[in-house]
């Protein structure tokens, strides 16, 4: 049995979650991190010395970096190959976005994320919260731009990366308050992934 540490509202930890429904993987979860802790103790550091979630223990291997977590699963456990095709430009591409979510958008979004959600009204920085957000509306522009007549983020077939972005896109659509410029493409596919059971199980409530 699979164990998955990690508190459910954490994005990171969304991503995996949502990924073992895709591939109908059982699994068990340990609540850590913010209000739970057990992240910074000695058992938790034994196994993953970031003190970060999510972590993975399957069996005796231990992974964490929820992206290498996604990976890891499907090459583990997904025969169809379809959520992570082995043909090296598809792959590519789609650890582009893999990779792009972890070194860009995250980066951008996260003082927006914690101004809007997990600071109050009366401590917020109007000004530093309107410069982010310009700054993260220009990520989610560049991705209205690419999903311009495709179905997924590559192609035809959902992937990885529709997991991947799609756990953030929630952050951007779910953020109260703000005035979003309209991103027809970008809410297109919104809506269609948001369809998916592992989204509405696990991705799709309000943010805390």
């Amino acid at each position: 049995m699979i164990t998955i540490w990690g508190r459910a509202n954490s994005v990171n930890v969304q991503k995996v979650l949502w990924c073992c429904d895709e591939l109908v993987l059982p699994y068990n979860r340990i609540d850590a991190g913010l209000q739970f802790g057990r992240n910074n103790e000695p058992e938790y550091l034994a196994i993953n010395p970031t003190g970060k979630i999510p972590t993975l223990v399957d069996d005796d291997f231990v992974l964490w970096e929820s992206n290498s977590i996604l990976r890891y699963l499907v090459l583990q456990y997904d025969e169809s190959s379809l959520l992570y095709p082995a043909e090296p430009k598809q792959r590519a591409s789609i650890d582009r976005w893999l990779d792009w979510t972890l070194s860009t958008l995250q980066p951008a979004e996260r003082p927006v994320f914690w101004a809007v959600v997990r600071t109050p009204a009366a401590q917020r920085d109007a000004a530093k919260l309107a410069t982010d957000f310009n700054a993260v509306s220009v990520l989610w522009h560049m991705l209205d731009t690419h999903l311009q007549g495709r179905f997924f983020l590559e192609g035809e077939t959902f992937t990885l990366a529709d997991i991947v972005i799609g756990a953030y896109a929630k952050r951007w659509f779910g953020l109260d308050g703000l005035e979003r410029p309209p991103l027809p493409n970008l809410e297109r596919w919104y809506s269609r992934i948001a369809t998916r059971s592992g989204f509405k199980k696990y991705v799709d409530f309000p943010l805390t």
